[in-house]
């Protein structure tokens, strides 16, 4: 991989998903970041910035880990000034912001079955934005610097809308 990197002369790296196996991460201070990420990635060219997907294992462990800003301290090319969280599993549409980052989670999962009533929101007050157990879908328009997230019932009727501006960085 790092010989192709060199040849290539990535700018970044994304990883797709089960970085750590088999049960993710159990928190930032795990040794598995280290044992299999910084330890592993040494090439020269593989120093640039990581993009990474959580895949399934990931999910078994603390998927919070993974996105917390620590894990840049121990290694710089994790990059995971992550700005939004998008899933689509849950059957509702919402819109969650983070208690402890400014990372804001994003559900879109409302578009052919909705959970309608199933789920209580009140453990949620102060982190939910908004919440929609009906149908609908969610769409995301990007520029360079920003972003403008919609979420729709099936009519098309704009039921909530966030914004988020970013001033540009370099990739690394």
């Amino acid at each position: 991989m790092g010989k192709i990197g060199e040849k290539l002369d990535i700018d970044f790296v994304i990883s797709t998903g089960d970085n750590f196996y088999d049960n993710g991460l159990e928190g930032v201070y795990d040794p598995a970041f280290r044992e299999s990420f910084t330890k592993i990635y040494t090439a020269k060219s593989l120093q640039k910035r990581w993009y990474s997907v959580l895949g399934n294992h990931d999910y078994r462990g603390d998927v919070e880990a993974q996105l917390n800003p620590l894990l840049r301290r121990i290694d710089k090319r994790w990059a995971n000034n992550v700005d939004l969280y998008i899933n689509g599993h849950d059957h509702c549409l919402e819109h969650i912001a983070s208690r402890d980052s400014s990372i804001q989670y994003l559900t879109s999962g409302g578009g052919s079955k909705a959970w309608r009533g199933d789920i209580k929101i009140h453990d949620h007050k102060q982190t939910l934005k908004f919440f929609h157990d009906g149908q609908g879908f969610m769409s995301l328009e990007m520029t360079e610097t920003d972003a403008a997230i919609f979420f729709y019932d099936v009519f098309g009727k704009v039921l909530h809308r966030w914004n988020i501006s970013k001033q540009l960085h370099s990739a690394i």
